[in-house]
């Protein structure tokens, strides 16, 4: 089930939420917890029904598994035990998420002949089977027990971070929900989480979504891209991509606060960043917090000298890459992103200085080359864009700009109408507004900060709803749906 869709809003929410306190104020905590889990297995099922079974036998071997770290911590069999845990999560994600590239990648290089799987891809298992890995490690490190299977299954399956997180710790949620002063009716939560829930809906379907169209003619329809329409695919997708996961990460977050519960932030203003580290501590930061914690420490991180830090960087981001899709765009992506880390660290390791605009400039359109290959369903997409970005494609600029860029003809510009049928006007200015939002005005969080309540802001979120739900005209998923 879609945040973004009737039976969400006008049912399954309301429906939810009203249970749930009920249950609660008749002291039935245990109950409106599991009607919570019943609430979240029935939300995850509305997709496809024939992968419930799937989540609920990974909600019980990790409960059992967890269960075991914790009865067994400090004895020789725990490091076995974790062990096994974390391979199976592993296997069963590399089953449905990598079976069919392997396969591919061994065809192409053994000239073999083997049938590949076709296995689609659940909703949702990059996150839960994250989140349970790190619950995992953390029973094994003594930083989490759980001993009730409704209260671990209520911590996996919650359905605002279910499907496209932010990823969790167990300590982060569960204490929240068995704290008895959460348990009634929160107005100004209540409050707060409808208005973040409304701008991340508003965000979505009238921002994301417009962008994307232009975003798919340029990568998916056009056959060549000149400098000006190159441009405006890769800033199309940036922008279509930002509004996007804020989007699912403000609807997240606000449809937890009606719960009173109150989710990590995963998502601030990552396009403000003046430069890669920045970046990555504002760009989902859950993750990246999942890759700090379990991968690039237990390397040995920075402590090993230069050499080895470099190295436990790029394995790390090529992971980072890699867990985002089966694809060797996504690995390439990754691997981008761990070569300008690195060459951050060195910047800095010799005390060199930048200034702000400066680091900003470089730092933005490196990340937004970065999602052309991101986004590519394939290399020739990624390259089409490319060498249109650089202009090897030639340059074709509005017929309406003649007169003021004459001389440019001699360098073989053209001026035309340019072929994709849209106006060059309303692309330009809607790019740069977006990119104004995005590094000019506050993000969501501290607009839920700030909220304060009454009848304007009862107003202004009633207008957001309403100008949200009466888009819904075509339902579409979020991205991170498909990681």
């Amino acid at each position: 089930m879609l945040f973004n869709s009737y039976e969400f809003i006008i049912l399954f929410l309301p429906i939810t939420f009203a249970l749930y306190f009920i249950l609660n104020r008749m002291g039935l905590n245990l109950a409106a917890r599991t009607w919570l889990v019943i609430a979240s297995l029935f939300f995850y099922s509305w997709w496809n029904i024939v992968y419930l079974p799937l989540i609920l036998t990974s909600i019980a071997f990790n409960y059992l598994v967890g269960s075991g770290l914790s009865r067994s911590r400090g004895k020789s069999s725990s490091r076995a035990l974790l062990f096994s845990g974390v391979a199976l999560n592993l296997l069963l994600l590399g089953y449905y998420k990598y079976a069919d590239f392997f396969i591919s990648n061994i065809n192409s290089l053994a000239g073999a002949h083997i049938g590949l799987l076709q296995v689609v891809l659940p909703l949702g298992i990059s996150f839960f089977t994250f989140t349970q890995i790190a619950y995992l490690v953390d029973a094994y490190r003594g930083q989490a027990r759980e001993y009730s299977i409704v209260n671990y299954a209520l911590f996996v399956t919650f359905f605002p971070h279910l499907l496209a997180g932010p990823i969790l710790h167990h300590k982060e949620m569960m204490p929240q929900f068995e704290d008895p002063d959460r348990s009634g009716l929160n107005y100004e939560m209540i409050a707060r989480g409808l208005f973040l829930f409304f701008m991340g809906l508003f965000k979505k379907v009238i921002i994301a979504d417009n962008f994307a169209v232009w975003a798919t003619l340029g990568f998916d329809q056009m056959p060549t891209l000149t400098l000006v329409e190159a441009w405006m695919t890769s800033l199309s997708y940036t922008l279509q991509l930002y509004f996007d996961f804020s989007a699912y990460t403000d609807m997240a977050i606000g449809a937890a606060l009606l719960f009173n519960i109150q989710l990590p932030i995963n998502f601030f203003s990552p396009y403000k960043a003046l430069n890669i580290q920045d970046f990555w501590r504002r760009w989902h930061m859950t993750l990246g917090r999942f890759f700090r914690d379990y991968v690039y420490i237990p390397l040995g991180g920075n402590r090993q000298g230069n050499q080895r830090t470099y190295l436990n960087l790029l394995i790390t981001f090529i992971l980072v890459g890699f867990w985002h899709g089966a694809g060797w765009n996504f690995i390439l992506w990754g691997f981008m992103h761990g070569v300008a880390l690195l060459a951050h660290r060195i910047w800095r390791g010799f005390k060199l200085r930048m200034h702000p605009l400066l680091g900003w400039v470089i730092t933005f359109n490196y990340v937004n080359l970065g999602w052309v290959f991101f986004r590519a369903t394939s290399w020739a997409d990624a390259i089409k864009v490319v060498k249109g970005m650089l202009g090897l494609n030639g340059v074709i600029l509005p017929r309406s700009l003649q007169g003021l860029m004459e001389s440019l003809a001699a360098y073989g510009v053209r001026f035309d109408a340019l072929p994709w049928g849209v106006d060059t006007g309303l692309i330009t200015a809607a790019l740069l507004a977006g990119l104004l939002l995005c590094v000019a005005a506050p993000n969501s969080i501290e607009l839920k900060d700030r909220f304060q309540g009454g009848w304007a802001s009862a107003v202004f979120t009633a207008a957001l709803a309403l100008a949200g739900i009466l888009s819904l005209t075509k339902i579409t998923e979020f991205l991170y749906f498909n990681f």
